[in-house]
């Protein structure tokens, strides 16, 4: 059976997956940031008809992770105090947990908490490289792993599978989650990002992240081929995740492995580079 087949078997899966839908507010907002002249007054008003998520956007803003010196009791002002790039990367973490409600679940707090630092990473790295534009960076690396709540929540042994994962020399998550369920993150991933507006790179790389020899930039010997933004995303992604974990204390995974120096070759990095940027990642985790 070629690509092409297991691609559309596993997208005809996908539909089959419960996937959130795309929250109105976040239409709204992505159609107006991509003005040339983003109307802020516009965007606060569209956060603020969310009641749920205009609370809790507040109460993050004035949580003692910000340290602001004055409380802020306003969307517009928490605008005005924060930026919209940090408002808008705000509302769509906020977004995208609340779409996930699963109680006080240690494993999925993980989660969030892993993605959002590798996204700041991301972002940090594309500015560092000049490979991509810092907020494509950050949405794709909020949105890479996306599919993984997805199947925590249709999928019952997923955490036991997710834990093999991690001591399998071998392969990485989609590939065990493919062989024994008929179904990957990758893919919900995909589903997920495209139905909530991403750009069509973004969606790709999210894709196809664990697709690791389209980082040969032809993708010959995969029948893929990528744009390179795409192909740029999932090789500062798989870097960003490499600095996420040493800052964790954790030992390089199997990605790391597998496609590494494909990654660090795409990002125009060297070993000695990225090791060196350790010491930059506790202050960008903690400003993101």
């Amino acid at each position: 059976m070629n690509t092409d087949t297991l691609e559309r078997e596993a997208e005809q899966s996908a539909l089959s997956v419960g996937i959130p839908p795309c929250p109105a507010v976040l239409t709204g907002l992505v159609a107006e940031m991509r003005k040339d002249e983003p109307d802020f007054g516009k965007i606060a008003k569209l956060i603020g008809h969310d009641v749920a998520l205009s609370a809790t956007m507040l109460k993050t803003v004035n949580s003692p992770f910000y340290g602001l010196s004055q409380k802020v009791g306003s969307i517009p002002q928490a605008l005005a105090l924060l930026g919209l790039r940090n408002i808008s990367h705000m509302v769509m973490r906020l977004l995208l947990v609340q779409a996930f409600p699963a109680g006080n679940s240690p494993l999925l707090e993980r989660f969030w908490e892993s993605s959002a630092s590798t996204a700041a990473i991301l972002a940090w790295l594309a500015r560092h490289t000049k490979k991509l534009d810092r907020d494509e960076a950050y949405t794709y690396g909020l949105f890479r792993d996306c599919g993984v709540p997805v199947m925590m929540l249709n999928f019952a042994d997923h955490a036991e599978l997710a834990e093999r994962a991690t001591a399998d020399p071998q392969r990485v998550l989609s590939e065990i989650e493919y062989d024994e369920l008929g179904m990957d993150h990758a893919t919900l991933g995909h589903e997920l990002a495209a139905s909530w507006h991403l750009s069509e790179a973004a969606c790709l790389a999210i894709r196809h992240h664990h697709d690791y020899e389209v980082l040969n930039q032809d993708g010959s010997g995969t029948g893929t081929t990528l744009p390179r933004q795409s192909i740029a995303m999932i090789a500062l992604g798989i870097s960003a995740e490499r600095l996420y974990q040493d800052h964790c204390g954790d030992a390089p995974g199997t990605e790391w492995r597998r496609a590494g120096k494909a990654a660090l070759l795409v990002a125009g990095l060297t070993e000695e580079e990225l090791a060196g940027m350790s010491g930059d990642i506790d202050a960008v985790i903690e400003r993101r």
